[in-house]
């Protein structure tokens, strides 16, 4: 029997009326046994055995944004950004994001998002090596094979600059998007400071196959921040600066 785990997501609210619509978005969504909204603290707190992604797309749909603030208990969760190593990506090198959190010692699940390839079935597994000194192909051997996911929604449009300095937009159809609730019978502790890579071929890794390194994240309550000591931004500048990056979860 899968075991549920709390989340936390800063949420900008502003009365009684936000907590409402928030709270009607949240009642809907199958797997979310509990949730918490306090209009004071700006947070919205669940409980169940739905991806985090699936979460913050709910919360999306009321007109307000999400930011996920902690998973599971401390020392439980951990987060991977998967990026492009490939000349052509080098205007958006990040493709995706890669959300783990444990359930039980050895029982764990990845919220994996992906955005901006072409559309397609694609194989993640977790690598031996956190090594990207040559991208994906210097990560070593495979350390756990992950279910196939498939990339078949249409993808948000990229705006790159060319070598000449002009924007360019992807054209509508060209780039799609996925999201898979991948389980794993690992422990994060296993994780650390290896690597998750996004490949095309089932038993092989490529020059254009995704990679990042695998590191802690917060859990529940130890991520109550709202400025960053280092850049001296808010939550929400950090957030549209990692929307201009790809990251979208």
């Amino acid at each position: 029997m899968t075991k549920s785990f709390e989340i936390v997501f800063a949420v900008p609210m502003e009365c009684e009326s936000c907590v409402e619509s928030v709270s009607n978005a949240l009642s809907k969504v199958s797997g979310i046994n509990k949730f918490d909204i306090s209009l004071k603290d700006n947070t919205v707190i669940t409980d169940g055995i739905v991806p985090p992604s699936e979460i913050v797309r709910a919360i999306q749909g009321t007109g307000r944004d999400a930011i996920i603030r902690g998973t599971g208990k401390v020392n439980s969760a951990a987060v991977c950004i998967l990026e492009s190593f490939d000349a052509k990506d080098s205007q958006q090198p990040v493709k995706g994001l890669a959300r783990i959190v444990s359930v039980s010692p050895t029982d764990l699940f990845i919220d994996l998002t992906i955005n901006g390839l072409p559309k397609g079935q694609y194989y993640p597994s977790i690598r031996k090596s956190g090594n990207l000194s040559e991208g994906a192909l210097s990560t070593g051997g495979l350390y756990y094979q992950l279910q196939p996911v498939e990339i078949d929604e249409p993808s948000s449009i990229y705006t790159t600059i060319n070598s000449i300095g002009a924007s360019v937009v992807s054209s509508p159809g060209t780039l799609f998007s996925g999201q898979s609730f991948l389980h794993a019978n690992l422990s994060i502790d296993d994780l650390i400071g290896r690597s998750i890579i996004l490949s095309r071929l089932k038993d092989s890794v490529t020059t254009d196959s995704l990679c990042g390194v695998i590191a802690r994240s917060a859990g529940i309550w130890e991520n109550d921040k709202q400025v960053c000591s280092c850049s001296g931004k808010t939550v929400w500048q950090e957030r549209a600066d990692a929307l201009a990056k790809g990251i979208s979860v």
